[in-house]
């Protein structure tokens, strides 16, 4: 679990790939100290073990689901990269519940200053539109940001100064590819209501929600 505050950046050093799956050795261009095998850190998002580690890189494993699934794959020497360590309990949670796993490719469409800020236009597959609300969080590259707009396809995003120079985002251009995940919460919501809403749109293959129907409401006193 993460929170989606970025602690630096890292530097891929080198790429071991075999068949359709990576290793990837990052150097922390920050300090990132007492790094243990097989803890968790994300990687522009994506939530990666540690395999192994020396004084100063270590090493993570990217399967090609996660490769498939995010930008990691197209990963090259010398890139640099958003880092995150796992979150400890009892830790401050300045951004929002982040798992590390990633829904989708976005692409950045525009760029513009506002103030010292910077005013980014995201677009995503619209399938993931629902899960995306105004004032509601998301992760981009593994970074916490709220929503500024949104439509079926698009959200806007503030980066204030701090996260300028903290993370990789001053390299964000239009046609830049980036790791999105959306709000944790909001899509366990979605799963759980999706039978309920299948019926009212008259899906008569819908799986059936389990007790709940007008019935059941007017026994229980809320009709």
């Amino acid at each position: 679990m993460f929170t989606g505050i970025i602690q630096g950046q890292g530097e891929v050093r080198s790429l071991r790939r075999t068949g359709g799956e990576c290793r990837i050795c990052l150097r922390p261009l920050f300090t990132l100290p007492d790094i243990e095998d097989g803890e968790s850190i994300a990687v522009n998002g994506a939530c990666l073990s540690v395999e192994e580690h020396g004084t100063d890189t270590y090493t993570a494993y990217a399967s090609n689901e996660t490769l498939s699934r995010t930008t990691l794959g197209g990963l090259q020497t010398g890139h640099l990269v958003n880092l995150e360590r796992a979150l400890a309990l009892g830790d401050r949670l300045g951004g929002h519940l982040v798992s590390g796993h990633v829904d989708c490719i976005a692409t950045v469409r525009e760029v513009r200053q506002a103030g010292q800020s910077l005013r980014c236009r995201i677009a995503f597959p619209a399938e993931f539109g629902v899960e995306v609300i105004p004032k509601g969080s998301v992760t981009l590259d593994g970074i916490s940001l709220t929503v500024n707009d949104c439509g079926p396809d698009f959200l806007e995003v503030n980066i204030i100064p701090d996260t300028q120079k903290r993370t990789t985002m001053l390299h964000w251009r239009p046609g830049v590819s980036v790791n999105m995940e959306t709000d944790l919460i909001g899509k366990y919501v979605r799963n759980l209501l999706r039978p309920w809403a299948a019926a009212a749109s008259g899906d008569t293959a819908a799986p059936k929600a389990a007790g709940l129907n007008m019935d059941f409401l007017l026994r229980q006193g809320f009709l």
